[in-house]
């Protein structure tokens, strides 16, 4: 059964998602006051001397044998190269691709190379944020100072992903091209353009482009990934060094992301398998895919449960580090609405997924077809509930002003009325999907601070109710067979005031 069949409908052209008030999503018009804190984000490429003279779809084993024939080698040593190239370009396709196309194939941002916004992380304690746009540069915009820092680097191309150090107010990390940069901007500055001495310069020798990132929840270390290395460079910041942890197969690693109790780290690879690192002891565990390789993970607040997909698959899958193999837990296969617009299909491939900090709202960002109107990319929302069961139910669909897509989503990290959801938008918009609601895990004494909006056409009760997958109370394990989402509130909001509670640090 698809997961997609118990949501209520996508909304009619025009229409925008606005929030989750008592179990319903809301709608509405877009208009400027309620995208009062969305960004009109306008960029230019930048162009180089430098990249006239280079052709970046060249290999580094074709360079190699570049050099060598420089050197007055025999062409039979070229040829040999050549043909070693070919077929180590067989077995990892993505050897072949030039920097930019390798961080575009393998960004959790929906079309990459040509999106506005690159880049988006919210700091772990504030309501703080860092946006990575076109031209390299990156703006921090914070709602207590009237003063925007844009950061600039000479090193600072071509960035695939930027994340706040926890427990800090100032330090941020970008992976770019050549290297990584951790910035070290005062947050009292009131310098618009802060020097590039304020930023580090990490790099190691094989290990570009740079495509994931990933902090420990207690900001002691840095883990780096490029699909161009076998290893995962474990960072100390602080001294400018690194550990590279390596492993044979995968082809390089495309991915990272840190468990909340910092306990575990999931490293995708180009090919088809994935590797769960423990951090105690820093040994991991291999996890082969059947289709492709893992395109996207996160994790359940306390760390006991992966969810992830697999390129070219429409499903869900979660682990849980038991003696039970990885299970299906949602088919989100494409389905048909009827509308007012006429027919939409949603669903299929899936390009990235965000859990909030409570466990009770999962987004998943649908690619959609771009060749296709009537298959836009969407975003999915699922309520979700992870003690003492698992279990997923059906929400909603999060859109946005017409002719916008979704590129790029994550959750506010301590929204205090529920989950806030990010989105960065194809039009360069970027806007704040509230979901209010009481967490199961925080006691509560009532809401505040909702927005006085009008209310939209009744969401059938059964679609709340409507269990998708239930995780077995006594035995705990999945069934294969049975499919669980659920969905949510969403809205274009601006939150005045947010926790700013401290994450668990890591043990």
């Amino acid at each position: 059964m698809c997961s997609l069949a118990l949501f209520p409908p996508p909304l009619p052209s025009g229409q925008t998602t606005l929030c989750e008030s008592n179990n319903e999503l809301l709608s509405g018009t877009t208009t400027e006051d309620q995208l009062k804190q969305s960004l009109k984000l306008h960029s230019r490429t930048e162009s180089s001397s430098k990249a006239a003279f280079l052709d970046h779809s060249e290999t580094l084993w074709m360079r190699s044998a570049a050099h060598t024939l420089l050197e007055g080698h025999s062409g039979c040593i070229l040829a040999l190269l050549q043909k070693v190239s070919s077929f180590h370009g067989s077995l990892f396709p993505h050897l072949t691709l030039s920097s930019e196309d390798m961080i575009a194939e393998f960004s959790q941002v929906l079309n990459w190379s040509d999106c506005v916004v690159r880049a988006f992380a919210w700091h772990p304690h504030t309501d703080k944020f860092a946006v990575a746009l076109l031209d390299d540069s990156i703006k921090i915009y914070n709602p207590k100072s009237a003063t925007t820092p844009t950061l600039k680097h000479r090193l600072q191309r071509s960035v695939a992903a930027v994340q706040w150090k926890p427990l800090c107010a100032s330090a941020l990390a970008v992976a770019c091209q050549n290297c990584l940069l951790v910035w070290h901007v005062d947050p009292c500055s009131l310098s618009t353009r802060p020097s590039s001495g304020c930023a580090q310069v990490l790099s190691h020798p094989g290990h570009s482009p740079v495509t994931s990132i990933a902090w420990s929840p207690s900001g002691s270390l840095l883990v780096s990934a490029s699909p161009m290395d076998t290893a995962m460079m474990v960072w100390d910041v602080a001294s400018e060094s690194c550990v590279p942890l390596q492993r044979v197969g995968g082809g390089g690693v495309s991915f990272l992301s840190w468990s909340p109790d910092g306990s575990h780290v999931l490293a995708s690879t180009p090919s088809a398998l994935f590797r769960v690192w423990e951090t105690r002891m820093w040994t991991c565990e291999r996890w082969p895919c059947v289709k492709g390789r893992c395109q996207s993970g996160c994790w359940s607040p306390d760390g006991s449960r992966l969810l992830f997909t697999v390129q070219g698959e429409m499903v869900i899958y979660a682990l849980t580090f038991t003696d039970t193999p990885a299970a299906v837990v949602a088919d989100l296969s494409e389905t048909t609405f009827n509308t007012p617009d006429g027919d939409i299909i949603v669903g299929g491939e899936i390009q990235s997924l965000a859990w909030d900090s409570t466990g009770e709202r999962l987004a998943v960002l649908l690619k959609g077809d771009p060749h296709a109107a009537d298959r836009p990319a969407i975003i999915a929302v699922f309520k979700t509930r992870t003690s003492p069961i698992f279990e997923l139910l059906p929400c909603g669909f999060v859109q946005g002003e017409r002719g916008a897509e979704p590129r790029l989503m994550q959750f506010h990290p301590s929204f205090q009325h529920g989950a806030l959801l990010t989105v960065c938008w194809s039009s360069g918009r970027i806007t704040h999907v509230p979901f209010y609601f009481l967490s199961a895990g925080v006691p509560h004494c009532g809401l505040s601070g909702s927005p006085s909006l009008p209310r939209p056409q009744t969401v059938p009760a059964d679609f709340a109710n409507q269990s998708l997958f239930t995780e077995h109370p006594t035995l705990v394990v999945f069934s294969e067979t049975t499919l669980g989402v659920l969905p949510s509130a969403v809205g274009v909001w601006t939150p005045e005031e947010a926790s700013s509670k401290p994450l668990s640090p890591l043990s």
